[in-house]
């Protein structure tokens, strides 16, 4: 009988020195063009959890787009840029002050459209007219309606869409939709949404598959988290809101009376291009199909305002992070007042850096968010922030439950706004496919301002005092969700 023993010395060996192989090459491989936040949680999830960090960096470690997928986004960033760069988009208003020259400038460098003059704009506060508004405009359609949203459920408040879809499709408008895979993919009506898209004739999309045995795959914790409507060039729609219920339609946001408030604008001028253009780079990246040949792209037309927009698009298809650098350019550019609302307030150093430097410059800085989080991770990691921003001398408003305040804008002094899809967290700066317009008018500001009102009156004041009788346990999950945001 032939007795095998094992040398338990030369396991130990091969484990120490994989073990070793496993740092020596994290600290060559992780950092490389990575903030040092992130790279630094990165390094220490593989030096405390070695394999399991390992296997979810090769998971979740590269926050870019496939390379075809890049390429594409860079053909068709080069074909508006080039198309569109000696085009007449409206007459400017006068006398726009030099930083926001510069903005716009910076915006075009990165990949944004031009900016464009001779705009109408006006917001939609509410939920279900939101919906309505833009059921309406779909049943103008002539040509065609353009749909893109993170997340689209027909259900009984978005119905009205869909009748609208359903009736423009059937009279041979061409009804073209996009919407994100993951996001969907889980989501009550999946499966009826498909079918009824189906039904009507539209021609739909997944954005983002995450299907490898279809040869599609990508990080699975990318999103394209755009929110945008198009009806034949004329019109447009963008902002924070889904075509959804204002539950999600979840079990779990409905059993805790859930319900998210959201902001959407209706444009209309040359603006309208820009936004169309978003789209159409959509549609090439998830079909191959080229569109401006059928579509006049840049034909357009002055609107029934005189507001001056630019459509800023970002996310993993674009070299640097363009959203994060425009709102870091605006917090600085500012002279009197800052508002932000963002329902997930995650900032990197340099964005933490520009607001409370903005208090220190004297500024009023104002920051909405929700009182109750319906992410656990992003609620914490953000609560992490609040004492060193109250401590600068922000004022943080807190919308009370149970509602989830979930508008994504920025107004600068009294004269300049941000509004889309964008949140103020690491997330949307590194992983989500955002869209966002600049808007230079006094009027269009009235209305942000009408809508920041809104929301403080239904808000109550976090300050200091109160901040500092959180208890230790709360300080400890902020902190440790804090570490885990940087995880890109």
């Amino acid at each position: 009988m032939i007795s095998i023993t094992f040398d338990w010395t030369w396991w130990v060996i091969l484990v120490f020195i994989t073990d070793l192989v496993i740092r020596i090459a994290a600290v060559i491989i992780v950092p490389r063009n990575r903030r040092p936040t992130a790279a630094m949680a990165w390094l220490l999830a593989i030096y405390f959890i070695p394999f399991i960090g390992v296997l979810l960096f090769l998971l979740i470690g590269n926050p870019r787009l496939p390379r075809k997928r890049r390429r594409m986004q860079q053909q068709i960033n080069t074909y508006i840029h080039d198309t569109s760069e000696h085009l007449d988009f409206g007459t400017l208003r006068p006398h726009a002050p030099e930083w926001f020259t510069s903005l716009v400038t910076l915006n075009r460098n990165l990949g944004a459209m031009p900016l464009a003059g001779d705009n109408a704009a006006h917001l939609i506060s509410d939920y279900q007219q939101s919906l309505d508004a833009m059921a309406d405009e779909i049943r103008k359609a002539e040509r065609y309606v353009h749909v893109e949203f993170y997340i689209l459920q027909t259900d009984a408040s978005t119905d009205n869409f869909f009748r609208a879809l359903e009736e423009v499709a059937a009279r041979g408008v061409t009804v073209r939709v996009l919407l994100d895979h993951w996001a969907n993919r889980g989501k009550p009506f999946y499966k009826k949404t498909l079918k009824r898209l189906d039904a009507m004739g539209a021609q739909w999309h997944l954005m983002l598959p995450v299907q490898p045995l279809k040869g599609k795959y990508q990080r699975p914790d990318l999103r394209n988290h755009r929110k945008l409507l198009v009806v034949d060039g004329s019109a447009a729609f963008m902002g924070s809101q889904n075509v959804t219920d204002s539950t999600y339609n979840l079990k779990k946001n409905i059993k805790r009376g859930l319900h998210w408030v959201d902001l959407m604008v209706r444009v209309e001028g040359p603006i309208v291009a820009s936004i169309n253009a978003v789209f159409l780079s959509d549609w090439y990246s998830e079909t191959d199909e080229v569109l401006t040949d059928e579509i006049d792209l840049f034909d357009v037309s002055s609107g029934p305002g005189d507001l001056d927009c630019q459509i800023i698009p970002s996310g993993p298809g674009f070299e640097f992070q363009n959203n994060l650098k425009l709102f870091a350019g605006l917090l600085y550019a500012a002279q009197r007042k800052i508002i932000v609302v963002s329902p997930y307030f995650v900032p990197d150093e340099a964005l933490l850096l520009a607001i409370t430097t903005a208090c220190q410059r004297g500024l009023h800085v104002e920051l909405f968010v929700s009182e109750e989080g319906d992410q656990a991770l992003v609620y914490h990691a953000q609560r992490s922030y609040y004492e060193a921003l109250l401590r600068a001398g922000v004022k943080i408003w807190m919308y009370q439950k149970p509602f989830i305040l979930h508008s994504k804008s920025m107004t600068i002094d009294d004269e300049v706004a941000i509004i889309g899809s964008s949140n103020m967290d690491m997330r949307s700066f590194g992983l989500n496919m955002e869209i966002s317009m600049l808007v230079r008018g006094e009027e269009f500001i009235r209305e942000m301002r009408g809508a920041e009102q809104h929301y403080r009156d239904l808000s109550r004041e976090l300050t200091l005092d109160e901040w500092e009788q959180q208890p230790l346990r709360s300080t400890v999950l902020d902190n440790l969700a804090r570490l885990t945001s940087a995880l890109q």
